[in-house]
């Protein structure tokens, strides 16, 4: 969950880092007391009893996806100093979150909070390398999947002797669920279902 203070602090880091005073005309100071309203006033009633979010974001709102891609790509990018310190890894960075490295991890990629890479290295230095990067931030816990064949998103990934190759992955805690169209989620969550679906019979 994302801590609602400190990630307002980061995304002014971001701003200023990148170069921004103002986005659009509005300062950032303006900014950060507006993204202080949307964090913030999110309540919801439960058993007659109104309550106020204190921790994280409205979910399925698309500031608070933004706030916590921001509030990652700090933490990213303490994990790749520390890494680069330690001659471990070295490589560029891209847009949308891909590196490529040339020493030890091959490939990364990441949604969110959800990580993918490839390593030559072995099984203990990797299990090092994440041990430290959970020791980051305590909202920030990586859980682990370490194969020949792992999910990452909706993508069953395979190494076959050298080669990765993919399928579609079905979630066995997912399916066939989905989010009932009587609940108050936004349209475009039902549309997206839908059309979620259909993408995967065809790619299946």
């Amino acid at each position: 969950m994302l801590p609602q203070e400190e990630s307002l602090d980061i995304l002014i880091e971001f701003l200023l880092q990148y170069g921004y005073q103002k986005v659009q005309n509005i300062p950032i100071d303006i900014i950060r007391k507006l993204a202080l309203i949307v964090i913030k006033e999110n309540v919801f009633v439960y058993e007659k009893k109104f309550y106020r979010q204190v921790i994280g974001g409205a979910m399925g709102s698309a500031f608070t996806l933004t706030l916590a891609n921001i509030f990652m790509w700090k933490w990213e990018k303490q994990l790749v100093h520390r890494l680069k310190v330690s001659n471990e890894i070295y490589g560029r960075y891209l847009t949308w979150f891909i590196e490529e490295y040339t020493l030890h991890i091959m490939s990364h990629f990441r949604y969110v909070d959800d990580i993918f890479f490839t390593s030559n290295d072995s099984l203990e230095c990797i299990d090092q390398m994440l041990d430290e990067a959970n020791n980051f931030h305590p909202n920030i816990k990586l859980v682990r999947q370490i194969g020949r064949s792992v999910p990452f998103l909706d993508v069953l990934i395979e190494n076959r002797k050298g080669t990765l190759t993919t399928s579609v992955y079905h979630k066995e805690a997912a399916e066939p669920y989905v989010v009932p169209f009587g609940s108050d989620h936004p349209g475009h969550v039902f549309r997206n279902t839908v059309d979620t679906a259909i993408t995967r019979a065809v790619r299946y």
